[in-house]
């Protein structure tokens, strides 16, 4: 089993769909929160063919502590459909290179269908980094979209006061 353990510092942004353009070569990706609280989550997702799951700790700021844990496919299944609370987050990703970052831009479909993201991964908290124009409002600082919030508070519920 391939276990890894890192800060994860990671900005998170509106994506403009009119000005992206069309995106190609994605992968769909279901998860679900078994423990989902301020402190922590526990998460489980299948990734196209492969599966993990993941703890994430307290958010401070735009880092955190997370490790993620490999699991097989069936494994991964029998937890979402068993244990996990709230709303599955179904979306495709698209990981988008630009001036030497890799976005990676979230289509989300069930109960947050018409919600778009995109996320940077940065070394540190304060590297300066430059903005592709289909890139709106960040969201980092702002719960409601934050996957294990989407899953408890879809966007569905609240898309129409944004």
């Amino acid at each position: 089993m391939k276990t890894k353990v890192l800060r994860e510092i990671e900005r998170k942004f509106i994506v403009k769909p009119d000005l992206i353009g069309e995106l190609k070569t994605g992968y769909k990706i279901e998860q679900g929160y078994i423990v989902n609280t301020p402190e922590k989550q526990v998460r489980v997702r299948i990734i196209g063919d492969r599966a993990e799951l993941t703890i994430k700790g307290k958010r401070e700021s735009a880092a955190r502590l997370e490790t993620n844990m490999d699991l097989d496919v069936v494994r991964a299944r029998f937890l979402l459909n068993n244990f996990c609370e709230g709303s599955l987050i179904i979306k495709t990703r698209y990981m988008i290179p630009y001036k030497g970052y890799t976005w990676y831009v979230d289509v989300f479909n069930g109960d947050n269908l018409g919600l778009i993201l995109a996320e940077v991964e940065l070394r540190n908290e304060d590297e300066y980094f430059t903005k592709p124009s289909w890139i709106g409002k960040e969201v980092t600082n702002d719960e409601r979209y934050y996957n294990h919030n989407l899953s408890s508070n879809p966007y569905k519920n609240w898309r129409d006061k944004v």
